[in-house]
């Protein structure tokens, strides 16, 4: 299945040969591009830290000076974290959890285990707004706990930078907020002990392993409501741990959402509808050049409106001074880029106009509805796309995406739907539409899994994997559907079996969704079955071509077993097994000239009475 943007699902036939290179290919390039970053996260396995104490009375004072009652989901997140901290390795944790979801409160937490413990603390924003509403939420936070509390950026003169450098590397400031200004060469830290990355998918990953780089026995905490498909596959092979946060706050509804053609007069109707209620509107319109333009348009539109804009080519303080006068209701609709997309907390604003929604990504879309809705009042984002246009694939799968997922708490459920719509991408490395469509999602995964954990593969197996087990179609047909995701839910079924009872299970939802199973989909199933069995029993496949397949037992298998108890079995499945022992290996050939497809069940059969005698006799 190809899962790069715009494609269509196609089937690539290999015969073993062939596979087997491309697997190797693949493994090879798997090095290359993980290479650097890889042996990071090795070191980062290795490595290990001085444990954090655990709570003490004056974390149970910071905690419970918060104003708020606290979700089921912050609490559970907030300790597992703590509890990181509190063990010898780095941690390297995934946060996630929706826009006003309670995440900030869980950082500063940990934020303040960290400095207990006599530790920095970098806090690194993908813009300069952001930056300065969490260094605001920090001041106010932890106002009456003596914390040192500073900020660097782009805004700053170079003499103020300098100081501030200084106060770091002394050890002055305790926890230090800003944008990729903190991944300079110059920023050095007295004793850094928490790396926070907030909306991390708005980094490289270049960027974000820069500081680990530095030091690979520093904590890390990243942030999202909707991580990339990148982010969220690295926590599920493992490589990080993965805290959500679902519960919603009290008093919050979903977002009410449509898709529809780009229509002017619609758009005056739903602002003088949210104007009637007291609120106010964004219009996200994500083209600078035009914005004035634009504008004036809207103005004649809607005269009845106060309206503004704002982007990120204007002046600092120009925009800062256009926001909070927006912030202060000066303004009934803010025109902007997608600088809104992050930072603004505006609970006035519940309607949001996304003009060509069809050119922004699944996690970005939701970013941005996210900036309504943050009160209690029912909010609504129309998504537009110019008249006539034809949407590709991608573009139709992403709009009806963020329809579908209205419902509260629905980032990570968005973060799945775009890892299945553009693919895992290189997990480690530079490229975002990686080659997973290549060999399939487990095996990519295992492949990774097998980098990460450092396994060499001794030079048995090697030789053995330069053959596949048993070689059997593997292609599911359009007759049971047209839909590639519903397709790769069957191939992931099918991967997962790993007993006798899961295959049974499988073949019968199979047949009882789509009403029939061919013959060439049952094989696939009984060979995914027989591949656990073999794993389990240590016997090898010596031979599998049109005449023949030969299974061989060393001392090790067969010692367990009443070889003339198995011949007299393996006569009960078929007259066509031959058995043969030379140079101490027991040699069992099955001739398949003549039984066809059947071979494969004559193999599971004898598999699983070799299990059942070795099972019999305690071997584990």
């Amino acid at each position: 299945y190809d899962s790069k943007e715009g494609s269509k699902p196609k089937i690539n036939k290999l015969n073993s040969v062939e596979w087997n290179k491309t697997k190797l290919r693949i493994k090879e390039r798997i090095k290359n591009i993980t290479g650097e970053l890889l042996n990071i996260y090795k070191e980062r396995n290795k490595a290990t830290v001085i444990p954090f104490n655990h709570d003490d009375e004056n974390q149970l004072l910071f905690e419970n000076d918060f104003e708020y009652e606290e979700t089921i989901d912050q609490l559970k997140a907030s300790n597992e974290i703590k509890l990181d901290l509190e063990k010898s390795r780095p941690m390297d944790r995934l946060l996630c959890g929706d826009v006003g979801y309670g995440k900030t409160e869980v950082i500063f937490r940990a934020i303040f285990k960290t400095i207990l413990n006599g530790y920095q603390v970098a806090y690194l924003c993908p813009t300069t707004l952001l930056s300065h509403q969490q260094y605001d939420s920090a001041l106010e936070r932890f106002k009456n706990y003596g914390i040192n509390i500073d900020i660097i950026n782009r805004h700053y003169t170079d003499k103020q930078i300098a100081e501030k450098i200084k106060r770091l590397k002394e050890g002055k400031i305790d926890l230090v907020f800003g944008t990729h200004r903190l991944l300079s060469n110059d920023i050095e830290y007295k004793n850094l002990g928490l790396l926070v990355i907030d909306e991390e998918h708005r980094f490289g990953v270049e960027q974000k392993e820069k500081i680990k780089k530095l030091k690979s026995n520093v904590h890390v905490l990243s942030v999202s409501a909707t991580p990339i498909p990148r982010s969220l596959q690295m926590s599920l092979v493992g490589i990080r741990d993965l805290s959500l946060i679902e519960s919603a706050p009290k008093n919050r509804y979903p977002v009410q959402t449509y898709v529809i053609e780009y229509n002017e007069m619609l758009i005056r109707e739903v602002i003088l509808k949210e104007m009637s209620r007291k609120g106010q509107a964004y219009i996200l319109y994500n083209n600078v050049v035009n914005m004035d333009t634009l504008a004036t348009k809207y103005k004649k539109l809607i005269p009845e409106a106060r309206i503004c804009f704002a982007h990120g080519k204007m002046k600092k303080d120009e925009m800062q001074d256009i926001i909070y006068d927006f912030t202060n209701k000066k303004y009934d609709v803010l025109i902007s880029t997608t600088i809104i997309e992050n930072g603004i907390d505006i609970p006035n604003a519940n309607t949001i106009v996304v003009i060509d929604a069809d050119r922004f990504g699944l996690s970005q879309l939701y970013q941005i509805r996210g900036r309504v809705g943050r009160s209690d009042k029912i909010a609504f984002a129309y998504l537009m796309y110019k008249k006539e246009k034809i949407l590709g694939t991608t573009a139709i799968k992403r709009l009806d995406a963020i329809k579908e997922f209205t419902e509260l708490g629905s980032g990570y459920k968005i973060s799945m739907r775009d890892l299945a719509i553009r693919g895992a991408g290189d997990i480690l490395g530079r490229e975002q539409a990686g080659f997973i469509d290549t060999i399939g999602v487990n095996m990519y995964l295992d492949l990774i899994n097998e980098e990460v954990s450092g396994i060499d593969v001794d030079e048995e197996e090697k030789e053995n994997n330069k053959k596949p087990a048993l070689e059997v179609e593997t292609h599911i047909g359009e007759e049971y559907s047209d839909d590639s995701d519903i397709l790769i839910e069957l191939h992931k079924k099918i991967n997962a079996i790993t007993n006798k009872k899961e295959l049974e299970e499988v073949l019968f939802e199979i047949k009882d969704r789509f009403a029939h199973s061919n013959e060439s989909l049952e094989i696939y199933a009984h060979e995914k079955y027989i591949e656990r069995l073999i794993s389990l029993t240590n016997i090898k496949v010596d031979q599998n071509d049109n005449l023949k397949v030969v299974l061989r037992l060393k001392k090790d298998v067969y010692s367990f077993l009443n070889i003339e108890n198995l011949f007299y079995e393996s006569t009960k499945i078929s007259n066509k097994f031959n058995f043969t022992y030379k140079n101490d290996i027991i040699y069992i050939t099955l001739l398949k000239a003549t039984i066809g497809n059947n071979y494969i069940k004559y193999i599971e059969e004898l598999l699983e009475k070799i299990y059942n005698m070795m099972y019999k006799e305690g071997v584990k």
